[in-house]
């Protein structure tokens, strides 16, 4: 199902372990016939759009969730003693990017990004000039990877002769990208921030995700309502409240399920009829 007057573009945002937000919220588009012409994606959010481009069905979606369920922090950020010490010498990162290199090659359904069955483009960031980069086609591990090269968790990945980073810095929420891409109506998935912890995170990439957060929501509400009246954008609620961190990748299947009720209501409560309009989740507040 596509908008009337031109193409409708899925755009996914960042979000760490929140990731499985967006699948709740694949979950019921699928289930309500929506399907998109493209997708843009960054960080996390290219992890789950890039899939979703290679099976783009309820059962690709369903595949999408028991990845998620099955995942722990260790597959995503393998930290360990020695990263750590290296971190004060020539070490560039805290984590290892192979784990999650080795999930993407074992579950990704192609090679290339422009074999995926729906169009993906995927954001990353040039470290050394800060500017945003938008990867469309050559090898898909590489241009996630770069996208969620969280800087200090993963190290810069190059493809190239570029370095490349989290798509968070400099373009977290693409939607100007999807415009661009010729997109007349966008529907946006946010992954939302954590609003109910009682104290910041404890450890050092959990207090990063968290940050890089609420960065990305105030990009996001910034960009929508700067396109308020050039197109017709349509956000997915976040969930509100959240108590997890972003780096806490245990609670997959909770996110997923409310994420999923939550969308389920939104939708049949004319969600899709409420374009421009900004999820109170994603302003500043506390719960």
């Amino acid at each position: 199902m596509t908008g009337s007057t031109g193409k409708t573009a899925f755009v996914l945002a960042g979000g760490g372990s929140f990731g499985a937000i967006q699948v709740g919220m694949l979950r019921e588009l699928i289930a309500h016939g929506i399907r998109p012409d493209f997708i843009v994606g960054s960080s996390v959010g290219a992890l789950n759009g890039a899939y979703f481009a290679g099976d783009p069905t309820a059962e690709g979606v369903a595949r999408l969730e028991r990845i998620w369920c099955g995942l722990k922090r260790q597959d995503v950020f393998p930290v360990t003693l020695r990263r750590m010490v290296g971190v004060f010498f020539e070490s560039a990162s805290l984590a290892d990017s192979r784990g999650l290199r080795r999930l993407l090659e074992h579950y990704l359904p192609y090679q290339v990004l422009e074999r995926a069955e729906i169009p993906i483009h995927v954001s990353a960031t040039e470290v050394l000039s800060g500017a945003a980069v938008q990867l469309s086609s050559g090898p898909a591990v590489d241009a996630i990877l770069a996208s969620c090269a969280i800087p200090a968790a993963f190290p810069p990945v190059r493809i190239g002769e570029s370095y490349l980073i989290d798509g968070a810095i400099a373009n977290n929420t693409p939607v100007v990208t999807a415009m661009e891409l010729g997109a007349s109506r966008l529907i946006v998935l946010p992954t939302g921030f954590t609003c109910s912890l009682k104290a910041p995170p404890r450890t050092v990439i959990g207090n990063a995700l968290h940050a890089l957060n609420l960065l990305i929501a105030r990009q996001l509400v910034r960009d929508l309502e700067h396109l308020a009246d050039r197109a017709e954008v349509i956000t997915v609620p976040p969930l509100c409240p959240i108590d997890v961190s972003a780096y806490d990748f245990s609670r997959a299947r909770e996110l997923i399920d409310r994420a999923a009720d939550n969308t389920r209501r939104w939708l049949k409560n004319g969600g899709l009829k409420s374009p421009a309009r900004i999820p109170g989740a994603l302003r500043p507040h506390v719960d």
